[in-house]
Order: structure tokens, then C-alpha cells, then sequence
């Protein structure tokens, strides 16, 4: 069963710059006006049935309109469920203030560790008060890029993540086009990290579903801050998969579905969602649910 979902770009930029994020410096800038985003929320409002908005970057928070104006227009304007994909590097006060906005409307909230700019213990005490915040019902969970050369502090990390509650969400490294190419010492110590049946609910490792029958472009797309809409996120890389701007000239979603033509599936919202045949469930248990997250990668 397919779970509608649209990725949102809120904005490009970022209060973050690591060394290993995946998209370039070029890309991590930008933030739309006010005209703008309502423009986009109301494309969003015009969607038939409930979707699921998934919220990501650069940084939501970093975007002065994302608590008033892009949450609270989600929520009265539109019928769908609220997701957001952040750093956790918002005061406290904004983050209670997202938990207040969105009750009864939260689905996921994942959380980025990125030790280049915070350190475990921080980050956990806030997620932990995040967690308190938005209730049992959404999920929240921990995902971490599995950084070349710092696997063995990661073991730490996601001892210290899991051993607060939360789950821990391991991400293989992206490059352009694939995967980073681990050395002998770290493909190592990847199997502690990864399953050996490779669950898109439990972690990320940009597989290929090369001719699986998907169906991104009919009910998931990726939406830009400049309101360009794409089928999907490897799609939008290669400059493929256009389905229109939302501000000139609309939207027009697929009308089938189709085999996926592209060797790597960067995130796992797709197949979360029930999008790639075979792959992912949209009735998962309780305890898969909370893995039910993508990975951060634009």
C-alpha cells in the first residue's frame, strides 16, 4: 500500500557545513520569500486526499518563515501529515514550539547527528526533550552518516542514542553516483552497523532497484524552494523527471507508474512509502515505524 508523500525543500540554506555532506556549497543557499512559500502551500493544499509533507533542506529551522509561516500554514491549510528532517540545532524553545504546532499532526521527526558541530550528549538531552514534547505517537529517530574513519566512535554514538531510548539510523556514505568506497579497516566494522538484509527501515544503503516497478512521479515527488517539482531525488540529479513548477505553469503528476531506470536510490523515503515494488510497507509494525525515515541526502 502506497502512502502519498512530497519532499519539501523548505530552503536551501544550511547552518551547517560538513565535510561530508553530499551537497555541494553551491546548493546549500538560498531561502524563498513569503509570496513564495504560499504559492507552495498552496500547491500542497491542492493535493486530493492526505499526503504526507515531508520537511527537509539545507536546515527548516534555519529558515526565519519555518515556524510562522510554513508549519502553521501546513497545518491550517492543508489536511496532511507533518514530517521534518533537521540537525536539532534550534533552541529548545523552538523546538517545543514545532511540537505545539504540529500535535496530532506529526508523523516523523528525523534527527541529524553531525559531531562536527555538536557533541553526543547535547544532542541527545534534546532530542529526549523533543521526544517528550511531541508525544508517543510520532516517531523520532537518530540517523548518523557512517563517516570513513570514525566508525569505532559511532559504535559509542549509537550505544549513547539507543541507551536513551531512540533509535539509531545508519547512512552509508553517498558520493556522486554511489557510495564512498570504504578502506579494508571500515568494511570491517560496517556490519555492526548494517543488517545483512539491508531493511530501508532500518538503515540507508543507496541500493538499486534498477527495473523495479516504481511509482514516484504519480504519489511521491520532490518539491524545491523554488516550487520545481521532480519525480524523485536521483531523477532531479540527473535533470530528469520534471513534472512542472508549481508557481509557472502547475504541477502534473505521472499517470502510471514505471520501471526505476537508475542504479542508486540515494534516500528511503520512497521505498518507506510503498513506492518501489517489493520494497518497504506501509503497514509495518509499530517498532519498524519508528525506521520509517530518510536519509539526508539532496
Amino acid at each position: 500500500m502506497r502512502r502519498p508523500t512530497v519532499e519539501w525543500q523548505v530552503a536551501g540554506a544550511c547552518n551547517y557545513g560538513c565535510s561530508y555532506c553530499i551537497q555541494s556549497p553551491k546548493h546549500r543557499v538560498g531561502a524563498p520569500s513569503l509570496e513564495t512559500v504560499d504559492g507552495l502551500l498552496a500547491f500542497l493544499a491542492s493535493l486530493s486526499g492526505r499526503w504526507e509533507v515531508k520537511m527537509s533542506g539545507g536546515e527548516p529551522f534555519a529558515f526565519r518563515l519555518f515556524l510562522s509561516r510554513v508549519v502553521p500554514g501546513l497545518v491550517h491549510r492543508t489536511p496532511h501529515t507533518v514530517s521534518v528532517l533537521t540537525n536539532l540545532s534550534a533552541p529548545l524553545s523552538e523546538l517545543e514550539r514545532f511540537a505545539a504546532l504540529t500535535r496530532g499532526r506529526l508523523g516523523i521527526v528525523s534527527a541529524s547527528l553531525h559531531l562536527e558541530y555538536t557533541t553526543v550528549g547535547a544532542f541527545v538531552e534534546k532530542a529526549r526533550r523533543l521526544r517528550e514534547w511531541i508525544g508517543p505517537e510520532p516517531s523520532l529517530v537518530v540517523n548518523a552518516v557512517l563517516v570513513p574513519g570514525k566508525l569505532e566512535e559511532l559504535l559509542e554514538v549509537r550505544d549513547s542514542v539507543e541507551a536513551a531510548g531512540l533509535p539509531f539510523f545508519p547512512q552509508v556514505m553517498k558520493v556522486n553516483g554511489g557510495v564512498h568506497d570504504y578502506v579494508a579497516e571500515d568494511r570491517a566494522l560496517l556490519p555492526l552497523f548494517l543488517d545483512a538484509g539491508g531493511d530501508p527501515r532500518r538503515e540507508n544503503r543507496a541500493p538499486s532497484y534498477l527495473g523495479r516497478t516504481c511509482w514516484a512521479g504519480v504519489d511521491y515527488l520532490v518539491l524545491t524552494q523554488r516550487g520545481d517539482a521532480f519525480s524523485c531525488r536521483t531523477a532531479k540529479r540527473f535533470g530528469e523527471g520534471f513534472l512542472g513548477n508549481v508557481l509557472d505553469g502547475g504541477v502534473r503528476l505521472a499517470d502510471a507508474s514505471h520501471p526505476c531506470p537508475y542504479t542508486i536510490c540515494p534516500c528511503t523515503v520512497p521505498a518507506n512509502r510503498g513506492m518501489v515494488e517489493g520494497v518497504g510497507s506501509a503497514t509495518a509494525t509499530a517498532k519498524e515505524a519508528a525506521f520509517s525515515v530518510a536519509g539526508e541526502v539532496p
